[in-house]
């Protein structure tokens, strides 16, 4: 069984936070927040949505599109997958994952728990950390607190994810939701403790408040990891399959608790729609796979509502597919054009339908930042709630 090595990166002790969060603007009507978020790979203007990188790609683009087109400023990669392939020592020999994927802006890593705690039959969870086996070739491994962060210091992530315990919905008991949550805050304390004996100017690092769908767990944990006077705050477990209106209810609950001078993260959401619900209730970060999958699979989102382009409505379309979007797909190419695409398998349409995908998520994410920039979020929120529920959004 290989462990992962810890690897001592640097011998500056400097506790000088890598990250520094600006908050311009809070809507008191509802909380939702604008900031900035300094990093040493560039400003982040929040609310953000990260785009999902897995394997140091964004599947369908190049990082010039991100750059250029999309003006994303930071992606999101995954420890999990990039430990397994092509490893995380060949990266920091590279430069580090900056270098290795030839991305300037910041990038945030999740710490791979989700992904290891998903392997359900090849994983065993222990007080040490998580053995597991490779869904790649069967070969053993072992995750720790400490060697998580380890590994995403290789890798050189602008944001590290302590490792935590994401349990499925629905959990097995309370008693076994308690006892996760309680590890959670002991790994996050043990992951803190190893991450502050290097130089922390250039990578901040993420506890995550689990608690599965308990309010009274939720508030213990979050109360317990501000122990930690952390740089930033993540909400997790919260993409597992339970409904959305619980995946609510537990962030508006959690928000409040955390500080409100440094970015609070919710992993893994959500559907267009429900972005500025996140954002209601004072979420600045936010990621999930949706719209680039989402349109690899033929579904893209335009603010006339979801397009399924394999329909035969659209074979003789002439119209683009969202006349209220300036991306390139919309400036270029018929409904009908992409339909052929799709159908004929080629690989352009995931190149054109995940830029527009990418581009709807991150012009809606950009509305939102403006409107309450300018004091008018509680009309927008009104207005696209208005749209969700007659269906054009």
């Amino acid at each position: 069984m290989s462990s992962v090595s810890a690897r001592t990166l640097d011998s500056n002790h400097s506790l000088t936070e890598g990250l520094r969060f600006e908050l311009q603007a809070q809507c008191p009507e509802t909380g939702a927040r604008a900031g900035l978020l300094h990093t040493a790979h560039g400003t982040i203007e929040t609310p953000v949505f990260m785009p999902v990188g897995t394997q140091g790609t964004v599947k369908g683009l190049t990082p010039a599109q991100l750059e250029r087109d999309l003006d994303a400023k930071i992606i999101l990669s995954n420890t999990y997958h990039l430990f397994l392939r092509p490893g995380h020592e060949l990266i920091r020999d590279f430069g580090g994952l900056h270098e290795y994927i030839r991305w300037p802006r910041a990038i945030l890593t999740d710490s791979g728990g989700f992904q290891v705690f998903s392997l359900s039959k090849i994983r065993k969870v222990t007080e040490q950390g998580v053995v597991f086996h490779s869904h790649l070739n069967g070969d053993k491994h072992l995750f720790t607190p400490e060697s998580t962060v380890d590994v995403q210091r290789a890798l050189g992530s602008d944001i590290m994810m302590v490792l935590d315990e994401c349990l499925e919905y629905p959990p097995p008991s309370m008693k076994e939701v308690r006892q996760s949550m309680q590890r959670t805050i002991r790994w996050a304390g043990q992951a803190f403790r190893h991450y502050r004996h290097f130089d922390t100017s250039r990578q901040a690092l993420f506890p995550i408040v689990q608690g599965a769908m308990s309010a009274e767990l939720r508030v213990e944990c979050a109360e317990k990891l501000l122990e930690l006077n952390a740089p930033g705050y993540a909400i997790g477990g919260l993409s597992v399959g339970e409904p959305r209106e619980e995946s609510l209810a537990m962030t508006e609950i959690t928000t409040p608790l955390l500080p409100r001078e440094k970015p609070r993260y919710v992993m893994g959401v959500g559907k267009p729609e429900e972005l500025i619900e996140y954002v209601a209730r004072g979420v600045d970060m936010m990621d999930c796979v949706m719209p680039s999958r989402n349109a690899r699979n033929g579904c893209l989102f335009t603010s006339e509502g979801k397009v399924i382009i394999k329909n035969s409505r659209y074979r003789d379309d002439r119209g683009a597919l969202d006349p209220a979007c300036s991306c390139y797909t919309c400036r270029n190419f018929s409904k009908s054009y992409l339909r052929h695409l799709f159908l004929a398998g080629e690989i352009l349409f995931s190149v054109l339908g995940t830029l527009h995908n990418m581009r709807h998520y991150l012009d809606i994410m950009r509305r939102i930042r403006q409107s309450i920039l300018l004091g008018e979020f509680p009309e927008l929120l009104r207005t696209r709630r208005i749209a969700t529920v007659v269906g054009t959004e």
